[in-house]
C-alpha cells in the first residue's frame, strides 16, 4: 500500500486540479462546491407523495371553504416553496403572475443547483490532467538519470502514480458526486413543478380528482396506486 502513497504526486494532481479548478469558479462558488459533498449522504426533505397529498387536501378545503380557508391551512406548511404558492393564491395574484414568481424561484434554486454540480464537473475534468501532468514530471525526471539504472522502477512508478491520482479524483470521487447531486436537483425540480400545478389547478377551482389525475401524471405507474391511495380526493 505505501507504493501507492506519494506526497508530490499528491501536491500535483489534487492540489494542481483543486487550484485550476478555483481558477474557474467564484471563491465562494468553490467553497460552496466543495461543501454540496454533504448534500449527496442526504435525503431530500419533500417526498413527492406527501406534496402532492398535500396539494390534493388543500384542493378539497378550498372546493368546500373557498380560496380564503387555505390561509388558515398554510400556517401548518413546513415546505417554503409550497406555503409562498398557497399564500400568493389566497392574495387573489392573477394565475399568470403566480406562474411567473413560482417559476422564477424555481429556476433561481435550480441555478444554484448547477453552479455546484458544475463545480465537481469541473474538478473531474481537470484531475486526469493534471494526473498526465504529474506524469509527465515524473518521466522526465527518470530520463533525466537513466545512467543509473536502479532508479528507473521507482521514478517510473511514481510518475504513474500520479495518473492514478487522477482517475480516482475523476472517476471515484468527482463524477458520482456530480451524478447524485444531478439526481437530487430532478427530483426536487420535479416535485416543485408539481406543486406550481397544483396550485393552479387549486386557483382555477378545479375539481380536485381532476387535480388529482393531473398530478399522478408526474408519477410513474408504479408510484401512482401507492402513493395516492390515501389522497382521497373528493368531489
Amino acid at each position: 500500500m505505501q507504493d501507492f502513497v506519494d506526497g508530490p504526486s499528491v501536491i500535483i494532481t489534487i492540489g494542481g486540479s483543486l487550484a485550476s479548478t478555483l481558477g474557474c469558479f467564484k471563491l465562494a462558488e468553490f467553497i460552496n462546491g466543495l461543501k454540496s459533498i454533504t448534500l449527496t449522504f442526504k435525503s431530500p426533505k419533500a417526498d413527492v407523495g406527501e406534496v402532492i397529498r398535500h396539494i390534493i387536501d388543500l384542493s378539497n378545503i378550498a372546493r368546500k371553504e373557498g380560496l380564503l380557508a387555505l390561509e388558515e391551512a398554510a400556517n401548518g406548511i413546513e415546505d417554503e416553496f409550497l406555503k409562498k404558492g398557497v399564500m400568493l393564491v389566497v392574495d387573489g395574484t392573477d394565475p399568470e403572475l403566480v406562474r411567473g414568481i413560482m417559476e422564477a424561484d424555481l429556476m433561481s434554486v435550480e441555478e444554484r443547483h448547477k453552479v455546484n454540480i458544475g463545480f465537481w464537473q469541473r474538478w473531474g475534468s481537470l484531475g486526469p490532467a493534471w494526473g498526465m501532468i504529474g506524469t509527465l514530471i515524473g518521466l522526465i525526471n527518470m530520463l533525466a538519470k537513466l545512467d543509473d539504472p536502479s532508479s528507473i522502477g521507482p521514478s517510473m512508478a511514481v510518475a504513474l502514480v500520479t495518473t492514478l491520482y487522477g482517475s480516482l479524483i475523476a472517476n471515484w470521487l468527482c463524477t458520482p458526486i456530480a451524478a447524485k447531486l444531478q439526481v437530487n436537483n430532478d427530483e426536487e425540480m420535479r416535485i416543485k413543478e408539481i406543486t406550481v400545478e397544483g396550485l393552479l389547478s387549486i386557483q382555477a377551482g378545479e375539481n380536485p380528482r381532476v387535480i388529482e389525475e393531473k398530478l399522478k401524471s408526474f408519477l410513474s405507474p408504479k408510484m401512482r396506486e401507492s402513493v395516492l391511495d390515501s389522497a382521497g380526493g373528493e368531489e
